[in-house]
């Protein structure tokens, strides 16, 4: 039988589903990339909101980050940063800025525990005087992927296995549940997933609770000073109170005990979970002056990505929302309509620049320093780097370990690859542990052959 071939929605064939589009080899992500915009735009909205009719799809939603508690603060500068950024809200140690966080699970649904094996993501909002500065990142340095395009495809296989349609029901048998079929054939397919999965599997898969936990940017950004020098910056947030992780058993029985036990933890709960906490939105794209974007293609196509999901959920007035607005300063441009339109500007505001009118107008400067680009268009795969070759850092993690935490991860792992059922995906995703460590993936073979035989 013939391999058929990937199309886009229009039926045109897909050159390249690994590998976004980028002016260069290393350069940040075009426009024109349609097929990866397509993806990106479905996904945000292949969950129906809540309230709407029932359909064959609804339950098995894609939204991820969709169980949260949120929690407000202040962010405080404790060391002179203005050798390397012009941002304002970090100009002088001792400044203080209000901050809204959000955290949450990545893959489970609405009605999940918090207890469970899942990365922690979080989103931090500072309201500063020259507009909201959103901040995104997880619990967990690394990433299972390196391209934003394989972004839909990864949850698609993490998440609920959908029930089949009606005219197919009875040829896939559904299951509604997380397969571990979709599980391990994405992770077999993506050895650069290889680090992300020994890191989840192993002690630190399961936080004792959001206190609890580091923080990453896992992106890179670019800070800029007022004369225009540029430097790259990654963010890690690191826990006052210590690091405390839950082992599979503890998480089981906390789970089962209390299925809120990371929201009942956070001492400060919001006045209003929802219009806090569900109606938050968050997207890298909220910069302000000093802090701007890097080529990181993670991070480009979250540029896109956030804001989208945000209007399709929320609409296109999300901004307007008490959590959303700007707290230290004030929205002031040319939008206007749309549902639930506030309409702020007055009735008699004009809605085009420039204008003769005495309107907001352009400052001339940029947020950010200009980034170079070389070469030319096109799908290009990430360039590697030193240690950077899928299967390195995750060796390192695991000869990092003590006996009894390798002994854990084996656990973990054979656990949900012994389930399995072709032969074939699970020896490839043996050899990516073989690859990681010789001995990492004898004795991670030795487990699933033993619970195999059971």
């Amino acid at each position: 039988m013939s391999q058929r071939v990937l199309t886009t929605e229009s039926g045109a064939p897909v050159a390249d589903n690994q590998n976004s589009a980028t002016a260069g080899v290393g350069g940040p992500l075009l426009l024109q990339d349609q097929h990866l915009l397509e993806k990106l735009a479905r996904f945000n909205r292949e969950r129906i909101p809540v309230g709407a009719p029932p359909t064959p799809l609804r339950q098995w939603g894609s939204v991820v980050h969709a169980r949260g508690s949120g929690a407000y603060g202040h962010f405080e500068v404790t060391d002179d940063v203005t050798d390397f950024t012009h941002a304002d809200f970090l100009s002088s140690v001792g400044r203080r800025t209000e901050v809204f966080v959000r955290f949450s699970t990545v893959a489970d649904s609405l009605g999940g525990a918090d207890a469970v094996r899942d990365p922690r993501g979080f989103a931090m909002k500072f309201y500063t005087e020259e507009g909201n500065y959103d901040l995104v990142g997880n619990n967990t340095p690394v990433f299972f992927i390196k391209d934003p395009i394989k972004f839909p495809d990864f949850i698609h296989s993490q998440k609920r296995d959908p029930p089949p349609l009606p005219e197919r029901r009875g040829q896939v048998p559904p299951s509604g549940r997380q397969e571990p079929d979709n599980v391990w054939d994405f992770w077999a397919h993506s050895p650069e997933a290889t680090h992300q999965v020994t890191w989840l599997m192993g002690d630190r898969g399961i936080p004792a609770s959001y206190r609890h936990m580091n923080g990453y940017g896992p992106h890179t950004y670019q800070w800029t000073i007022s004369a225009g020098e540029a430097f790259f910056v990654k963010y890690h947030f690191k826990t006052n109170q210590g690091i405390r992780c839950l082992s599979s058993e503890q998480a089981a029985e906390l789970a089962g005990k209390d299925p809120n036990s990371h929201q009942t933890d956070l001492l400060q709960a919001p006045d209003n979970v929802f219009a806090e906490v569900e109606q938050a939105a968050f997207s890298p794209n909220n910069f302000v002056p000093g802090i701007g974007p890097s080529p990181d293609k993670m991070l480009q196509g979250r540029l896109f990505a956030y804001a989208d999901a945000h209007r399709y959920r929320l609409g296109v007035n999300h901004t307007q929302l008490a959590v959303n607005a700007p707290r230290a300063t004030t929205a002031e441009n040319y939008g206007r309509g749309g549902f639930m339109a506030s309409n702020p500007q007055g009735r008699y505001a004009k809605n085009y620049e420039p204008n003769s009118y005495h309107g907001p107008v352009e400052t001339g400067r940029p947020l950010s320093a200009p980034l170079a680009v070389h070469g030319h268009t096109g799908t290009h795969a990430a360039p590697p780097h030193t240690k950077d070759d899928d299967f390195f850092q995750a060796g390192e993690l695991y000869r990092l370990m003590s006996a009894e935490e390798k002994s854990r991860l084996v656990a973990n792992i054979a656990g949900g690859l012994s389930q399995v059922s072709r032969d074939d995906v699970i020896e490839k995703n043996l050899a990516h542990f073989h690859a990681a460590d010789p001995e990492y993936g004898r004795r991670v073979e030795k487990a699933v052959r033993a619970l195999r035989e059971d």
